[in-house]
């Protein structure tokens, strides 16, 4: 019996290793691109941290310890674009959950007329974001822009406004985030309406609740948790948003609309042809490491806030 059981256990052994190296077989491609992807890069950019380089044809990286952390910290147009993304980043997220939500709330119910809806307002998420904002960047043109002519033709604007110049450049970026991504929060709200139980929105409009009672009471704190999680996809999205505000502003006027992730893009790639920064691969590594530190922190901060939306009511 023992050789019996000693022989059954080898070959259960056997069995389990065999089975462990056809799946982490499977899982080798996706963990090399992993760390080619992912893990290199991030290494790459805390090792140029502490050096001054120009990138590839350049003199070799020189060794300048906190010269560049120290930099940041004095340099002001960086401080300005922080102050810029959170403007930028809060300006989008207090508008787009709740219109997302109010379009969910109306395109919830699978009839044909809601599937069309939901396939129009859900498009301009599969648009590249460079033609998104060169689309934008034609409407909101000072000087031959579709929504200065429709103003002047219905009498609200006398004068061509200036969209992208320094007092209304931060709201029209918003306006274009807004409307790229309401569709893709809006399909995440309807799959969490969807996961709403029937049986206690009965027992409400059973109690007397109204349609108003009946959301703001059994549907919204029910959706808790996925709301948790939406929040932080917009509060996190915001942080990284470059490609709306390269395309339409670059930054300008006068920094003014210049956020965190694109400050630190530009002393890696020259934002436009135009460009007078001189790449800086260890400073620009300097700017990307306080920046996503600041936004951890944001991070963290939010979650620790929403713990009480895990709970579901």
């Amino acid at each position: 019996m023992k050789k019996e059981k000693t022989k059954m256990s080898v070959g259960y052994r056997k069995k389990m290793i065999k089975r462990n190296l056809e799946s982490y077989s499977f899982l080798l491609p996706n963990l090399l691109l992993f760390l080619l992807c992912s893990i290199y890069p991030v290494i790459w950019t805390l090792k140029y941290v502490f050096y001054q380089y120009g990138g590839i044809g350049t003199a070799a990286p020189k060794w300048v310890g906190l010269d560049n952390l120290i930099r940041v910290f004095h340099d002001e147009v960086y401080w300005q674009s922080v102050a810029n993304t959170f403007v930028y980043g809060f300006g989008k997220v207090l508008i787009i959950i709740p219109l997302a939500f109010f379009l969910a709330l109306l395109l919830n119910k699978q009839t044909k007329f809601n599937g069309i809806a939901q396939s129009m307002v859900f498009l301009p998420t599969i648009m590249s974001s460079a033609v998104m904002g060169l689309v934008f960047y034609l409407l909101f043109n000072a000087y031959n822009g579709e929504i200065n002519q429709y103003l002047m033709s219905i009498g609200i604007i006398d004068t061509p406004v200036n969209w992208l110049g320094k007092d209304h450049a931060m709201k029209t970026l918003i306006i274009t985030a807004i409307w790229g991504g309401v569709g893709n929060y809006m399909v995440y709200f309807i799959a969490g309406l969807q996961q709403v139980a029937q049986d206690a929105l009965e027992s409400a409009r059973i109690d007397g609740a109204n349609k108003i009672q009946t959301l703001w009471y059994v549907t919204i704190p029910m959706m808790g948790p996925i709301l948790k999680i939406i929040l932080m996809l917009s509060i996190t999205s915001a942080f990284n948003d470059i490609t709306n505000v390269m395309v339409l502003t670059e930054g300008g006027p006068n920094n003014s609309t210049m956020v965190m992730a694109l400050y630190g893009y530009k002393y890696f790639f020259p934002v436009s042809a135009s460009s007078s920064v001189i790449p800086q691969y260890g400073y620009g590594a300097a700017v990307s490491v306080v920046s996503a530190a600041i936004a951890g922190i944001v991070t963290i901060i939010y979650l620790r806030l929403s713990k009480k939306l895990d709970d579901i009511y």
